[in-house]
């Protein structure tokens, strides 16, 4: 199905938007700086056996949790968003994208360690190299932003915690707890095989591989069902969102099971589609959408975004 035929499908109430601008979200987790250097290759280098490529083109986009909240702010919700950048050019470059995103930016700046950097090379559309430049955040930067966010929690309507296991949410239990004692929503996107530390929240939304990191292989769709609910039950999760790819979505609550099938496309990238998918379904909450319209809605955008190439964003705009 062509992009613009899925935008069309695609019907929002005309209230949407002003149901959205109404809602406050604060957005938390590893903050990050896509960059994609764009070029063309013709030769072998005469130093290595790799390709030489010539840059043409510097592309740079928030990545992380800064993508969940330009996500947010896209739909038309109050955004802040909470994290930790370095003191350089990354850094800076990151505030000025929030800021040109309508993003209020509550960064903490961490001296001691760089901006988590992405760096992807990619040449006749294929991605040749991606470069890492990334470090754990400092004690003390942990400890001004855990400062900052309990002054910040109860603002929101909606807590999203995004963790891309950088170590910007070290004290993610500490802050669910804050965020349950003054009633907030708390949304998480989850990261590495230690679950408990999620205790308390409101939805996780794993996919596929992140959940069977923790609850092992299943055999069968009963057999799935049966360790969403027992993984949701031992967290205290009121529900547990699975994101399936090409099989949709699903999700488990007290009330049972209930499945979204995924829009029928082609795929170019799926960066990204994540964060498009916990920012929508966020929004949705805060506006008071019962969790299976918000699924649904969710599921649309991340249909959207993955026809996209490279770190997307969703627009209000496109769900209308």
């Amino acid at each position: 199905m062509a992009l613009g035929d899925i935008i069309k499908s695609i019907q929002m109430e005309k209230a949407n938007r002003e149901q959205f601008s109404k809602t406050r979200l604060l957005v938390v987790g590893d903050v990050m700086l896509d960059r994609y250097w764009f070029g063309d290759t013709s030769r072998i280098s005469p130093e290595a056996p790799v390709p030489v490529v010539q840059v043409g083109k510097i592309d740079e986009r928030l990545g992380g949790a800064a993508n969940v909240a330009r996500n947010v702010a896209a739909l038309g919700a109050q955004t802040t968003i909470l994290g930790v950048v370095g003191n350089d050019e990354p850094g800076k470059r990151v505030a000025e994208l929030l800021k040109s995103g309508g993003v209020d930016s509550q960064l903490e700046i961490d001296a001691d360690v760089p901006t988590i950097v992405k760096l992807r090379v990619i040449a006749r559309q294929q991605q040749l190299i991606r470069l890492d430049f990334e470090e754990t955040p400092s004690e003390k930067a942990l400890a001004h932003k855990l400062e900052r966010f309990e002054k910040l929690v109860g603002t929101a309507d909606v807590v999203i915690l995004s963790d891309y296991g950088k170590g910007a949410l070290g004290q993610v239990a500490h802050m669910i707890e804050q965020a349950r004692a003054q009633n907030k929503i708390i949304l998480v996107d989850p990261k590495g095989e230690d679950y408990e530390k999620y205790r308390g929240a409101t939805v996780l939304t794993p996919n596929r591989s992140e959940l069977r990191q923790v609850v092992g292989q299943w055999s069968s769709e009963e057999d799935l069902t049966n360790k969403a609910q027992a993984l949701r039950k031992s967290l205290n999760l009121e529900a547990l969102l699975l994101t399936r790819s090409e099989e949709g979505m699903s999700l488990y609550t007290e009330a049972g099971v209930s499945h979204v099938k995924a829009q029928a496309r082609e795929v170019f990238d799926v960066s990204g589609a994540g964060d498009t998918v916990i920012a929508t379904l966020a929004v949705a909450v805060a506006a008071k959408w019962p969790l299976e319209k918000a699924m649904a809605l969710a599921n649309r955008a991340g249909g959207i975004v993955v026809g996209k190439l490279g770190t997307a964003t969703i627009t209000s705009e496109e769900l209308q």
